[in-house]
């Protein structure tokens, strides 16, 4: 590791400034032994109402493992002669390496007011930047447990932009922090991100238990902390809302579920009854018609002795009539 007190100034112009749309780079300037530029979004990077202004490493994607600069910056906007109309600086040493190349501002400047006070001369913006290094690593060890100061608080080079994207969507969030102890506010920092990350899970994707754990952490990151998180009570509010709905809602679906399933069993215990009363009706037909066809075998067994009788008598008759008459004497 090297000490550095090297300040470099580097100055560019952007002509045509109001027609450029997205990312304009700066030409390369060296600086602390590599080399940087600086990138400019003339309608706003995350914004869509002011100049966003960046400083990035050239070419992070060559940088060896474990490198890193630690490294002041300024920005200002010139007039064409040189004179400074406006300035804003980082509010403290930052931190570039491989896995955070670049800082800046996402609300540099409104650009209502680069016109309204004479910023743009001819539609031409004249950029100055000021870089002071003030430390160079070009190769160290790395464990995945490297920590750096962020706005006061020690964090891990994996949450760099998770917190980076949080100040600059909330930049007072932190203001009214309580805890002085750098491993108190490295605790309640990893548990503001725990937090976050939970409530943006999808509402339905969020248990009870979880639910009423992250009521009790926002209590306590904005009680015994002191976090401002108005916009997270919000979101937490919506959550439970949703939440009670859902329940709610389940618990009618869960209601109608028992009805249809007491339905199914009365109308299953029905089907038995009907069942049972079927059987007894066939069983009851079936004898009658067992008795019916025993009387119609009685019936025709009679029938046929009667037409036999007929028949038989019919026959006497009939010999009886062809006896010969005898004459009387």
């Amino acid at each position: 590791m090297e000490e550095y007190q090297e300040h470099t100034s580097f100055t560019f112009e952007i002509d045509n400034f109001s027609e450029k749309e997205g990312l304009v780079e700066s030409p390369k300037f060296s600086s602390g032994g590599c080399e940087w530029y600086v990138g400019v979004f003339p309608k706003g990077a995350n914004v869509d109402d002011h100049v966003s202004m960046y400083l990035y490493v050239a070419n992070p994607e060559s940088l060896r493992l474990g490198w890193k600069r630690r490294a002041t910056s300024s920005f200002f906007l010139l007039n064409p002669s040189g004179k400074e109309f406006f300035r804003i600086a980082a509010p403290s040493c930052q931190l570039f390496c491989d896995q955070f190349p670049g800082w800046g501002n996402d609300k540099l400047v409104p650009l209502k007011e680069l016109q309204e006070k004479g910023f743009l001369e001819n539609n031409k913006l004249i950029v100055k930047v000021k870089v002071k290094v003030v430390e160079v690593v070009d190769q160290g060890d790395v464990t995945g447990n490297e920590t750096l100061d962020f706005e006061g608080f020690q964090i891990l080079y994996s949450q760099v932009v998770r917190v980076s994207d949080l100040f600059a969507e909330h930049p007072d969030i932190a203001m009214n922090v309580r805890p002085k102890n750098q491993l108190v506010k490295a605790t309640y920092m990893n548990l503001l991100l725990g937090l976050i990350e939970t409530l943006d899970r999808p509402p339905h994707s969020i248990t009870d238990t979880e639910l009423s754990n992250a009521q009790s952490e926002f209590i306590e990151l904005t009680g015994a902390a002191g976090f401002k998180l108005d916009w997270l009570k919000t979101k937490l509010d919506d959550i439970s809302l949703e939440r009670k709905k859902a329940n709610a809602d389940g618990s009618r679906v869960r209601q109608l579920e028992g009805q249809i399933k007491n339905l199914k069993a009365e109308l299953d215990e029905e089907k038995v009854k009907s069942a049972a009363k079927d059987l007894s009706l066939e069983k009851t037909v079936s004898e009658l018609k067992d008795e019916l066809n025993k009387e119609k075998s009685k019936y025709d067994t009679c029938a046929a002795k009667v037409l036999w009788l007929e028949h038989t008598v019919s026959n006497l008759k009939a010999k009886q009539n062809k006896k010969p008459k005898l004459s009387p004497h």
